[in-house]
């Protein structure tokens, strides 16, 4: 299983993309201003595209692939989302005022991107890739995803806070090789990740030690201008596993 990191931050600017994973060449995990990097052929191969939850830094390139491929596609791309999360690309997104309803056209018969609601603790099959939705506690409903196949498993957090449903999903299975979890903010601004639903170093470091697993381990989503100070602050705080940061661009072979 190839994975790339093509946007990991969680803010805009040089070199600067909001999150995106792209899982082989045909899955997308989250689709924010990282999908902005592929080329056309690229993003004619993405078939699926599983988000976490509704904010805008997640789903920014949704809308802009389906427009920018809408001639090109010949099968649907599929939206994998919470009911919830759904409903909210309906409403805000594809309604028509912000962006054409895409799941309607160029008709409702053969629409160039179409819904398929998924419920935490459901998984999806995708060729050899099995991938499980898993509750998470951000602000808005809010997932992560484990993947794996026959060669390996990874892990995303998507956004969240301190939670025990995200670490028991994860012990659940018997192998785990990657996992990308996101530290927002520094520990100065620990009341804030409480409120909104992410994690910074203090937060995390007690979660981290439930997982019981240990795979390598790298921090996403970070503020732009403190991303070395949140990490040296996981690295302190962290003493289960060891904690690497993301920058964009990376590759893992699982």
């Amino acid at each position: 299983m190839d994975i790339r990191v093509l946007g990991c931050s969680g803010g805009v600017g040089t070199d600067l993309r909001t999150t995106t994973l792209l899982i082989d060449h045909d899955i997308l995990i989250d689709a924010g201003t990282g999908v902005g990097d592929l080329s056309m052929a690229q993003m004619a191969q993405i078939r699926h595209i599983f988000v976490t939850h509704s904010h805008l830094d997640h789903i920014t390139c949704i809308p802009f692939l389906v427009d920018t491929l809408f001639d090109q596609i010949q099968e649907p791309i599929t939206i994998h989302a919470e009911p919830v999360t759904i409903e909210a690309l309906k409403q805000y997104i594809f309604n028509n005022v912000i962006w054409p309803d895409f799941s309607r056209l160029p008709n409702a018969r053969k629409p160039v991107m179409r819904y398929t609601a998924m419920q935490p603790g459901e998984q999806c099959v995708i060729g050899e890739r099995r991938i499980e939705m898993i509750r998470v506690n951000h602000v808005v409903p809010g997932v992560g995803y484990r993947v794996e196949n026959s060669t390996g498993a990874f892990a995303f957090s998507g956004d969240t806070s301190s939670n025990d449903n995200f670490w028991n999903a994860l012990n659940a299975h018997s192998r785990l090789h990657l996992l990308i979890v996101e530290t927002a903010f520094t520990n100065r601004d620990v009341e804030l990740c409480r409120r909104a639903g992410h994690y910074c170093a203090s937060l995390l470091a007690p979660d981290l030690a439930k997982l019981l697993h240990k795979p390598k381990v790298y921090i996403t989503h970070n503020k732009p201008g403190v991303e070395r100070q949140i990490i040296d602050e996981c690295r302190v705080a962290i003493t289960t596993h060891e904690i690497n940061s993301l920058t964009g661009g990376e590759r893992f072979k699982i």
